[in-house]
């Protein structure tokens, strides 16, 4: 999975010494872009944790693996990130927005064509019912 936004917090660098020698974790904070903004916690493990990438202010993209684990009845989650670059992606186009018309091409008139309001199944991009 992946997600784009700001980082808004660095949390303390943890180390510490292990069976396979000595391992590094740095939590951050990033903010999503939107009408609604998220804030997610994401674990950066070893070579991952790099200083010029992990900088409060800063655009990244996160593509991560999230695992939930019980322990005494209760559940954790980890966001852990796989791979941290820097800006956004090029933003997409939600499915359910209409095509977009320009000056210099004039609407086709089919009177047997859906509304631009409707989705066909061909103008879906996934398989999803909703």
């Amino acid at each position: 999975m992946e997600i784009t936004g700001r980082i808004i917090q660095l949390l303390p660098l943890q180390t510490g010494q292990g069976k396979n020698g000595v391992w590094k974790k740095q939590d951050f904070v990033i903010e999503t872009e939107g009408q609604y903004p998220k804030k997610v916690c994401i674990s950066a493990w070893g070579d991952k944790v790099s200083e010029n990438m992990l900088v409060v202010g800063k655009e990244v993209t996160v593509s991560f693996d999230i695992e939930s684990r019980e322990f005494n009845g209760r559940w954790y989650t980890d966001v852990r990130a796989w791979k941290v670059e820097e800006g956004g992606s090029v933003p997409v186009e939600p499915y359910y927005a209409a095509p977009q018309q320009t000056a210099s091409t004039p609407a086709a008139t089919n009177k047997n064509a859906a509304p631009d309001f409707l989705i066909t199944a061909e103008d879906s991009k996934d398989d999803l019912p909703f």
